[in-house]
């Protein structure tokens, strides 16, 4: 698939759902000229999973199928649609935990078959990828990197449905890394926000923590090593103060984001030698966008690197229904669209010729 002149398209209206973790959502889009987000709406499970210290698969799809039909019914009456002015509706089809997965493709089979309309597949990366041209209009090809709880990874996007990874995490995602952190150290789940919260108060330069894989070429990345490192530091000074804590926490941050800056300075670098007449964009998407010091250490390295920097608003980074809609408009712009016989899956890459780089099983390709 590939990119098409949108002033020759005439709109579309899609009521996207997202089930692919611990949010329950639903959003209606319209675009592709106009790009408006007509409802947003998004049920968090905060409150289930937090005794737990982290997402319980099984208790996501429960309150998936408790509360998905009137979180659709609120997300229409919200855009003030009925279902003559639905065009298609777009679902989560992967990846992500299976049964929540399921769930929310299931239902958006049945309300699609129910109402006559097309049903959309949308691969959840790509909602992601693709939520820049939403909100800033932004014209292919950019470099992505996308940093959440399950999947870092810098992609190169040439258009819808073309997608080349250029390096991954070879072990924890940067945020499964964060919250792993924060359970380590005795914090509340969610992990990321609060490692965040206490590193304003800490000294990133306590502890001499350490920048995987930076003396490697390529674009892939390491955090489990990072994570151990700080275990270590934290035991030999137990029991850990408050100050301690916060300086531990700054550390971590403080390397992740240099890890996250060098890798995007390669990049944009491989980037411009690629693409010369091109200027260089480089989007952060994922819920780990949303963390102020790696968008500012990123924000330097494109400065440096005289490239755009974009990031989605706060809203649009983390799990959501628009980026499920807005991928479906895409989807419909290059051509029909009608996926009633696709089976929702548990993994999914967005590169699927580089599908089996770090393995794969019976449930497809692990990243």
């Amino acid at each position: 698939m590939t990119s098409v002149n949108k002033d020759d398209l005439r709109e579309l209206t899609v009521l996207g759902i997202e089930t692919s973790c611990d949010e329950t959502a639903a959003a209606v889009v319209r675009g592709p000229k106009d790009r408006q987000i007509l409802s947003n709406v998004i049920r968090s499970q905060l409150d289930e999973h937090s005794p737990f210290g982290g997402v319980v698969p099984e208790i996501a799809a429960r309150a998936h199928i408790t509360v998905l039909d009137h979180i659709a019914r609120e997300a229409m009456e919200k855009a003030g649609c009925d279902w003559d002015d639905i065009d298609a509706v777009a679902a989560t089809a992967g990846p992500g935990l299976i049964g929540g997965v399921i769930v929310g493709f299931m239902t958006a089979k049945a309300i699609a078959m129910a109402a006559g309309k097309p049903l959309i597949a949308v691969n959840h990366l790509e909602g992601h990828a693709l939520t820049a041209r939403l909100t800033d209009d932004l014209d292919f090809p950019f470099l992505l990197l996308l940093v959440s709880g399950g999947h870092s990874q810098f992609l190169l996007v040439r258009g819808v449905g073309n997608y080349e990874r250029l390096g991954t995490t070879i072990d924890d995602a940067i945020g499964e890394a964060f919250d792993k952190t924060a359970k380590l150290l005795g914090l509340p789940y969610p992990g990321g926000p609060e490692v965040e919260k206490r590193a304003r108060h800490g000294d990133p330069a306590r502890f001499a923590l350490p920048r995987p894989l930076l003396d490697r070429p390529g674009l892939d990345m390491s955090f489990a090593g990072l994570k151990t490192a700080l275990r270590t530091q934290a035991k030999k000074l137990e029991p850990i103060d408050a100050q301690t804590l916060s300086d531990l926490c700054a550390g971590f941050q403080a390397a992740v984001a240099d890890v996250l800056a060098a890798r995007t300075k390669r990049a944009l670098a491989d980037f411009s030698e690629r693409h010369p007449d091109h200027p260089p964009t480089i989007v952060v998407a994922g819920g780990v966008a949303a963390n102020q010091t790696i968008r500012a250490a990123l924000l330097k390295a494109a400065d440096a690197a005289k490239a755009r920097f974009i990031a989605p608003p706060q809203a649009l980074c983390t799990d959501n229904a628009a980026m499920i809609a807005w991928a479906g408009i895409e989807r419909m712009t290059v051509g029909p669209v009608d996926d009633q016989a696709f089976s929702p899956r548990p993994r999914w890459p967005l590169d699927e010729a580089r599908s089996g780089v770090l393995g794969s099983g019976k449930k497809g390709a692990k990243v």
